[in-house]
């Protein structure tokens, strides 16, 4: 994995603009902490920071290529993974190619000089890129399909500034560091709009798109999308196929040159990721697989059940390990340091956003990805298998179902992602929060695909699957990848294998609930390699600390808030909810919608402060 900057501008040559550019791909050097690069080619310069996972030593970028007479053809920053990259290379070599290194980079820099623009359709992976075409002088950025690594941009009068994150596009002076009201309408509401960036003007690439830039303007093409598609697959094959793409799914991604380990929660999700990579590694003589669990400091002796988490996760992570026997780790964190400004300001500096939803998950993932960093550079996650495969609660609760708007916001889990709660009632009305939650909503609902043979339920359930997998997922992969490429971890997300979402979107909602559980295809898929105990648990998130301490913190901090002058967030607050909140007793007294609340607050004013962030309404 790695972080990637440029700059294209037809107007100037880009020597003139070296330091900036330098500057914008050092922003990057957590993303890439191995090596970094800087290429320049008259209108365009493309920078690069490395973090050396496949050929350590012949993968070093930008990187070209040339053609036989020995001209330039085209030139690569490269972030991500291709999967099947050992399949393209050989077919490559037999076109006639000639390779210098043994690296996924020069196999889809060499995938487009054979085959244009079409080559993405062939690449099976996790990635983001900028590729120059020195023949036609046109700029190419893309993106994987389901958008697990980001990819951000900002049109100019003559061109266009690029990153991996936002803070590389904020390095150049041509990038304001304004946020409108659109932008802060994403921040208020746990609703993401596709290739929307929080600042004024930035975008982000879809996932699945290439966006083309030339003398000419830009032109962006969706290469991928999902589609609706009759499922002609029994129940018994539909099990067996599943079980058979996770096989070569997990088979492609413990493929590493450094450290490869999983994130295991002692969940499904995580456990049958976990547990298939044992078993191939095992299966070709390498050493078992290295887990990692995270845990609070007496999380287990006090653990109480509610409405989102009802088991704690150590037993289940402890019976996956006695059932496998990986190389296991459980890290603990104290909750209290959790709540840290410090630490909350590093999180800011890595999202360049405000941390708001799920509250402490973000310093808890920053520092158990910290830890992880220190024996491994790669790890496997158990993420987005919910949304491929129906976990969520939301998904067979009928309050969720039936209601016309995002089910994540609806129901017990509304509360979970309200962070609204202290802010001013002028500020939100003038916003029209309602009305942005529900044209979010139309526009995501009008987008998926349908068949004209489905029935009012299981086109219903189809649309519940779409906007998880279009919506939901994005927000979850955004946060995996920050925390841990602040840290230099690679987090490789098997469940989001495209050939996987695809079949899964279109096994019907009966089908996939065929046993009256959750995710009952892949339950039925990998039973074999789980404990029951795990098999059969009810789905269970991301732990969150129950611990009054982190609480205590959270109201320290916007209780210096609101005796500060300065704090820029206080403009949009409402005094009397925050003095009421401050006045509640801490601990189990306390509503979780305002500990959301609070985060929001003490996270927004972290992120205007130290970003020097413009609010312009």
């Amino acid at each position: 994995m790695c972080g990637i900057a440029g700059w294209l501008s037809f107007g100037q040559n880009m020597q003139t603009q070296r330091d900036t550019l330098q500057t914008m791909t050092e922003t990057m050097s957590k993303r890439g902490p191995d090596a970094g690069g800087l290429w320049i080619d008259g209108p365009i310069g493309l920078g690069h920071r490395r973090l050396s996972i496949i050929d350590l030593e012949g993968g070093r970028q930008p990187m070209l290529a040339r053609r036989d007479d020995g001209l330039e053809a085209a030139a690569i920053t490269y972030s991500g993974e291709v999967y099947n990259f050992r399949e393209l290379r050989t077919e490559l070599k037999v076109l006639g190619h000639r390779f210098e290194s043994h690296s996924d980079t020069e196999v889809a820099l060499r995938a487009y000089v054979e085959w244009g623009e079409s080559f993405v359709d062939r690449l099976n992976g996790m990635y983001a890129f900028a590729l120059w075409d020195l023949r036609t002088r046109e700029l190419l950025l893309v993106r994987d399909r389901m958008g697990v690594k980001p990819l951000f941009y900002y049109e100019t009068a003559d061109g266009v500034v690029f990153g991996s994150e936002p803070k590389a596009l904020l390095a150049n002076p041509l990038v304001p560091r304004t946020v409108r009201a659109d932008g802060l309408r994403e921040l208020l509401e746990m609703v993401k709009t596709p290739g929307q960036a929080i600042f004024a003007g930035m975008r982000e690439v879809l996932p699945g798109e290439v966006v083309r830039f030339n003398e000419h303007g830009s032109h962006r093409r969706r290469y991928w999308q999902l589609e609706a598609r009759e499922h002609a697959d029994s129940v018994e094959q539909t099990i067996r196929h599943t079980r058979d793409l996770l096989e070569d799914i997990v088979q492609r991604q413990i493929v590493s040159d450094v450290p490869l380990c999983s994130l295991l929660s002692g969940g499904l999700d995580s456990s049958i990721i976990t547990a298939l990579a044992s078993k191939k590694l095992l299966a070709a003589g390498k050493p078992n697989i290295r887990s990692f669990s995270v845990d609070f400091v007496d999380h287990g002796s006090a653990f109480t059940s509610d409405a989102v988490r009802g088991t704690p996760d150590a037993p289940y992570v402890r019976d996956l390990v006695a059932r496998i026997h990986s190389t296991h780790n459980e890290i603990v964190l104290d909750s209290a340091e959790l709540g840290d400004p410090a630490l909350r300001s590093l999180v800011v500096q890595a999202l360049d956003l405000p941390p708001a939803y799920w509250g402490d998950m973000w310093p808890s993932l920053y520092r158990l990805f910290e830890q992880v960093r220190q024996h491994s550079t790669v790890a496997l996650s158990g993420e987005s298998a919910d949304e491929v495969f129906g976990g969520y609660r939301w998904f067979h609760d009928p309050v969720a179902i039936e209601a016309q708007t995002f089910p994540w916001l609806t129901s017990v889990t509304g509360k979970y992602f309200d962070g609204k709660t202290l802010f001013d009632a002028t500020l939100l009305n003038q916003l029209d929060m309602p009305g942005f939650v529900q044209d979010s909503y139309s526009q995501a609902i009008a987008e998926t695909p349908v068949l004209a043979s489905e029935s009012t339920t299981e086109r219903r359930m189809r649309q519940m699957s779409y906007v998880n997998l279009t919506r939901f997922v994005q927000t979850l992969l955004d946060r995996k990848d920050r925390m841990s490429m602040a840290v230099g971890l690679e987090v490789r997300v098997p469940f989001c294998d495209h050939r996987l979402v695809e079949y899964a979107f279109n096994i019907p909602w009966e089908m996939k609930a065929f046993d009256g559980r959750e995710k009952s295809i892949l339950r039925a898929a990998t039973r074999d390699l789980l404990p029951d105990s795990i098999a059969d648990r009810v789905k269970s998130p991301y732990p969150s600390t129950q611990d009054p301490a982190y609480e205590q913190a959270l109201r320290t901090s916007l209780a210096h808030i609101m005796a500060s002058d300065r704090a820029p967030v206080r403009a949009l607050l409402d005094a009397s909810k925050v003095k009421h909140t401050l006045d509640r007793t801490v601990g189990a007294s306390s509503p979780m919608h305002e500990r959301m609340g609070m985060e929001l607050a003490v996270g927004l004013n972290t992120w205007l402060t130290e970003q020097d962030v413009t609010l312009d309404l």
